[in-house]
């Protein structure tokens, strides 16, 4: 709703994107509602997924370009599904633009 930053962790550069997103996550009170959780392709991972779709949270994550669809086994590996067939059926920067992730 506000668009502010609401977790922030400085890492060395051996340290990558992807595997700090659950304790960034875990930075905010788990009584606090998550909106969306808008990343880089560098998030397109299982497991962040699947920790955005654990808080309730939208994951605005484009899909790699060569995105094939996960097997339906947990919250994370639909909602990511859907995202992959909107920016297939939308075309990539349609889809950036209908999901909100240049906002």
């Amino acid at each position: 709703e506000t668009l502010e930053v609401r977790a922030v962790e400085v890492t060395t550069s051996n340290v990558g994107d992807a595997p700090m997103l659950p304790e960034l996550l875990n930075q905010i009170p788990a009584d606090q509602t998550i909106g969306s959780v808008t990343a880089d392709g560098a998030y397109d991972t299982r497991n962040c997924h699947d920790v955005i779709a654990a808080r309730n949270a939208h994951a605005v994550i484009p899909p790699r370009k060569n995105a094939k669809p996960w097997k339906p086994t947990s919250a994370g590996a639909i909602a990511r599904n859907e995202a992959v067939n909107a920016s297939r059926y939308l075309g990539r920067a349609i889809w950036r633009r209908w999901s909100g992730y240049h906002r």
